[in-house]
């Protein structure tokens, strides 16, 4: 046995001790092939120092086999020493056997130091300097992919599918493909894709895509069957349940919505989206009771949800529960950057539990920002009515006309306090 052949012995045996023996004879006894065939070995199992120490000796030996090179740069990158990389790398011209290669190993050191743009430009060029070699074209795509930019994906994978490519690196060019038109809005184009599959290669995955698809275009019924489908076969899929719940709601089937967020439940408790889901959908039912319970479920999850804050201090407005909403718009205000729908929310409440002062100062922090909307307007004139403070009454009723001129009922009130004021 050669010595590189009594090292993998040993590393088998988990000797180490031999192993390193051994080792040490191996490159000073074995010859090139066979210790280019053990650097081989050993970089495959994870022995990146030693497999180095193997090809940097082939290396002094053999200085035109660029091959070496990438290889090493290879593992220079996997050390984090990209600089020691690219000088490896830039060794190798355009003549090389192994220049094809070295490019892609630039692009991904590139990628991996957060130069993306570099590392385009090496795919750019290594696609010029070889258009039949579809690996190219794969690499830009899955940069394009990468970095968020869908459609220049698409562009490459559809080049890939043209030249009847449809695998590559354990990759299914037709799946990421149909996933680079839906994340780019191109939904119709990405059902083709999905829809041209056989079922029996369909994963639990691309039917979640699927009905997530089926709801993007509107098609309700089919996003509802495909999902409920999943759910039957892996109920476990949770992502499924929010999804599920908008299709049924989106077609009025609102207490079935209802149920399926509660069910996704079951399987996570901790989903915020299915939280806030269920308390939509409560809320549209009616049910405050349900409501305030996946919104407190939610903001366990997360305190910092504005909009649930609002949605839960609007359930304890509705249901004159205010010393609480104090508790919660003043706790939310101190915590977070406050809003003026907060302003207005704790005025409403202060202004029920009769606590004037606090209230007028509340209303007018809201009313800078909600000064157009005669919501907030009127329920500002009804304070300031109570009040009886006529210049400020006066001064939102104003406000409000310019919004609403056509409601009588406050221009007749405006009439009435501008004489009454008129005549004071």
């Amino acid at each position: 046995m050669t010595n590189s052949e009594e090292m993998l012995t040993a590393l088998e045996d988990n000797n180490l001790e031999a192993a390193d023996k051994f080792f040490k004879q191996a490159l000073t006894a074995d010859d090139p092939d066979t210790l280019y065939s053990l650097a081989e070995e050993l970089y495959a199992m994870g022995f990146l120092e030693q497999s180095e120490a193997i090809y940097q000796q082939l290396l002094k030996q053999f200085p035109d086999e660029d091959q070496i090179r990438t290889t090493l740069a290879d593992i220079a990158v996997s050390n984090g020493q990209h600089d020691e990389a690219l000088a490896y790398l830039s060794d190798i011209t355009p003549e090389s056997n192994a220049y094809a290669e070295s490019l892609l190993t630039a692009a991904d050191v590139y990628q991996t130091m957060g130069l993306p743009e570099v590392s385009e430009q090496k795919l750019l060029t290594a696609i010029r300097a070889f258009p039949e070699e579809p690996v190219m074209q794969f690499a830009l795509a899955e940069l394009y992919f990468e970095l968020g930019e869908y459609r220049k994906a698409a562009n490459y994978y559809e080049a890939l599918i043209d030249q009847d490519v449809t695998e590559l690196g354990q990759v299914d060019i037709q799946k990421r493909l149909a996933t680079s038109y839906a994340s780019s809005g191109a939904f119709e184009e990405a059902l083709e894709i999905y829809e041209g599959l056989r079922q029996e290669f369909l994963t639990a995955d691309d039917q979640f895509q699927m009905g997530f698809l089926y709801l993007q275009i509107k098609d309700y019924e089919r996003s509802i069957k495909l999902l409920t489908a999943l759910q039957k076969s892996d109920p476990q899929y949770t992502s499924l349940y929010a999804y599920l719940a908008t299709a049924q709601a989106a077609i009025n089937q609102l207490e079935a919505a209802l149920v399926t967020v509660q069910t996704g439940i079951g399987y996570d408790q901790y989903s915020e989206v299915l939280y806030q889901k269920g308390s939509e959908l409560a809320l549209q039912l009616g049910d405050d009771v349900v409501a305030e319970q996946m919104l407190t479920k939610a903001l366990a999850i997360n305190p910092d949800n504005m909009g649930e804050i609002n949605a839960l201090s609007a359930v304890y407005r509705r249901q004159n529960r205010h010393a609480e909403n104090i508790s919660l718009v003043q706790d939310a205000i101190e915590n977070h950057k406050p809003t003026a729908e907060l302003y207005w929310s704790l005025a409403q409440s202060q202004f029920a539990e009769e606590q004037m002062t606090a209230a007028r100062e509340n209303y007018l922090l809201a009313y800078p920002e909600l000064k157009a909307d005669p919501e907030f307007l009127h329920d500002l004139i009804r304070f300031f009515q109570e009040m009886a403070q006529v210049p400020e009454l006066l001064s939102a009723l104003e406000q409000y006309l310019k919004l609403k001129p056509n409601d009588l009922d406050m221009q007749e009130m405006y009439e009435d306090y501008k004489s009454a004021d008129s005549n004071a």
